[in-house]
């Protein structure tokens, strides 16, 4: 596909090799890991197609997504885009743990990967600082110790959670992250896993079709937390990014929220205006699933009820085998935003500097 934009890819799935898991982490963590021992959790829900492309495949049988070089040839290269952001979320997981030691210690080996291996391999990555929330403590301590790396563009937990993130808790993780410019993200899979509680309001779903059609609950969830709690007033200049979670539930919730809050305004005293004007000044969401319904015009119509030319940003979600190429996604989206969702948008999140090629 030719264009005369930036493209920025905000949701690249970089794998991590076991072996070099075990040159990061100190013991007694190592021999634990080492020996399999890996996590404690539940089992989560099965998808029937697996989650990577089966021809994500090197011609030596290697897999794409662990080898740096590599998928930097076959993503970046292959479709032109200008950045990649990392989000390894095979750690997530460990978000969700019980053990708080062992799961930091885990995470912090993730990242420290990513930093040493991924990052110099091409200048065109970015990543993401995994950390712990449900220790505070620890996981400021990670933001601290990563967060003024140049590679890295903001921090990411996951959707999953045992109480919704605009709670006060967090709040010292936000401080952190603003102290170094660094947008929050979430990202879904791990609803149901470990500590998070019932992946559902009602429940626990009986197939990965229910669990997957309802991972929006969470979404909803941590975003009117975040604004109700009154994050963005307390962090005036922090961003929260919602990866892989959908786009056209939010105009009906925007317009939820603002009726409610004009009658219960008292509840939360701080917020001195409609919530949706928040919501569209500090949330982003990526474009990956993004909604296809089989009339095209009735996505636009969803997309022109809020700011998403201010709000979307492209993701291929690679190497899952349903994720989206740049063509395909931008087919999606108007004309008169498209620049700014495939990658305006993301390069002025991120601060990434205009690519060295020169558009026609």
């Amino acid at each position: 596909m030719k264009q005369d934009y930036p493209i920025v890819d905000t949701d690249i799935h970089p794998g991590v090799v076991a072996e070099r898991m075990v040159d990061f982490l100190p013991e007694p963590w190592r021999t634990r890991y080492a020996g399999g021992n890996r996590a404690s959790g539940t089992m989560g829900y099965w998808n029937p197609g697996g989650v990577n492309r089966a021809d994500a495949v090197l011609p030596d049988g290697g897999r794409i997504e662990v080898d740096p070089s590599a998928l930097a040839h076959y993503l970046l290269d292959e479709y032109d885009i200008d950045y990649g952001i990392l989000n390894p979320g095979n750690s997530l997981h460990y978000g969700l743990s019980p053990e708080a030691d062992y799961a930091a210690a885990m995470i912090a080996a993730v990242n420290d990967i990513m930093v040493q291996d991924w990052l110099p391999a091409d200048p065109r990555y970015r990543t993401s600082l995994v950390i712990y929330p449900n220790d505070v403590e620890l996981a400021v301590r990670e933001i601290h110790r990563l967060g003024d790396h140049p590679g890295v563009v903001q921090v990411l937990m996951p959707s999953a959670s045992r109480i919704p993130y605009g709670q006060r808790f967090f709040h010292p993780i936000y401080a952190a992250a603003a102290e170094y410019d660094l947008p929050i993200a979430i990202h879904p899979g791990t609803e149901g896993v470990g500590m998070s509680g019932a992946p559902m309001a009602v429940g626990y779903p009986s197939s990965y079709l229910e669990w997957h059609t309802d991972l929006v609950q969470s979404y909803i969830g941590h975003l009117v937390s975040m604004v109700v709690e009154g994050v963005f007033v307390k962090f005036p200049t922090l961003k929260f990014v919602l990866i892989e979670g959908g786009v056209s539930w939010v105009p009906p919730i925007m317009w939820r929220f603002d009726k409610n809050w004009k009658a219960l305004r008292m509840t939360a005293p701080w917020l001195n205006r409609p919530p949706s004007e928040f919501i569209q000044e500090h949330v982003l969401l990526t474009t990956q699933p993004i909604e296809e319904p089989e009339d095209p015009s009735q996505l636009e119509t969803m997309l022109g009820m809020f700011d998403a030319g201010g709000m979307l940003m492209f993701s291929t979600d690679y190497p899952h085998w349903d994720g989206d190429t740049p063509d395909f996604a931008a087919r999606f989206i108007p004309t008169a935003i498209r620049p700014q969702v495939m990658g305006g948008n993301a390069s002025a999140l991120y601060k990434l500097p205009q690519p060295e090629r020169v558009f026609a």
